[in-house]
């Protein structure tokens, strides 16, 4: 209904209108911290794969608690437009009486990775009344199965779906759109071109939100809006 800072107004390559809450941050310190545990375990003299390493953390997140214990991280390598940042402070927070412990860790680093997602949607679902027929994760966070997925859906409020190709990149998009530039001999839309020759059909596997684990993120995302000033001072502070 009115211009939002923390929406871009853009369209898809064949011209469809899109409301897209761009995020300049995602999974970039989470994988910083997957680094430090698969370092820890070289130290240790045990050999384990980094894919290894991601799926048992991101597996143990899932026990713990919905609202992380209190624990909150800020994700930002980079500013954040939609938290007015300009710079960023990768930065993990938390008091002494806090519930740190390893599941909680990890889960607020998810939760982090998804953060300022969330608060851009808030605008589209909650301000703007915009209705979802269907919401498809894509993206690394996604390779470990399951995991990812509840949390976007968590975060978000809603039913999310992921492919089995949820976890190729950008590249791979340009080269399926350098296959409709080339291949596409019948003249079909982009669409009707991905539907049936690249997705078939597949609508991946759907995850829907427990009340609980709603709740929990919602009280995450008001400690975490509420911590903003700490990020703001570190981004002052810390040069």
């Amino acid at each position: 209904s009115r211009p939002y800072e923390a929406i871009d107004m853009v369209t898809t390559p064949c011209g469809s209108p899109v409301a897209m809450v761009h995020c300049n941050n995602c999974t970039s310190d989470l994988n910083a911290w997957i680094s430090l545990f698969k370092e820890y375990s070289k130290l240790l003299g045990v050999e384990v794969s980094t894919g290894d390493i991601f799926s048992k953390l991101y597996n143990h997140a899932l026990e713990g608690d919905t609202d992380c214990g209190g624990l909150i991280a800020y994700n930002y390598f980079s500013g954040e437009p939609i938290t007015g940042m300009q710079e960023g402070r990768p930065m993990f927070v938390r008091t002494a009486s806090d519930k740190f412990n390893l599941a909680n860790f990890i889960r607020t680093n998810l939760y982090a990775a998804v953060a300022v997602l969330k608060i851009g949607n808030d605008v589209l679902f909650k301000d703007e009344h915009v209705e979802v027929d269907r919401i498809t994760g894509h993206g690394g966070l996604f390779k470990t199965p399951g995991v990812g997925q509840r949390i976007l859906a968590a975060a978000i409020n809603s039913p999310i779906s992921v492919m089995e190709t949820a976890g190729e990149g950008g590249a791979w998009g340009i080269a399926l759109l350098a296959g409709y530039m080339v291949n596409n001999d019948k003249n079909e839309s982009l669409a009707d071109y991905l539907d049936t020759h690249v997705f078939a059909g597949n609508k991946g596997v759907e995850i829907a939100p427990t009340a609980e684990e709603v709740a929990g993120f919602d009280t995450y995302i008001e400690a975490y809006k509420a911590g903003l000033a700490i990020e703001k001072a570190a981004v002052e502070n810390k040069k």
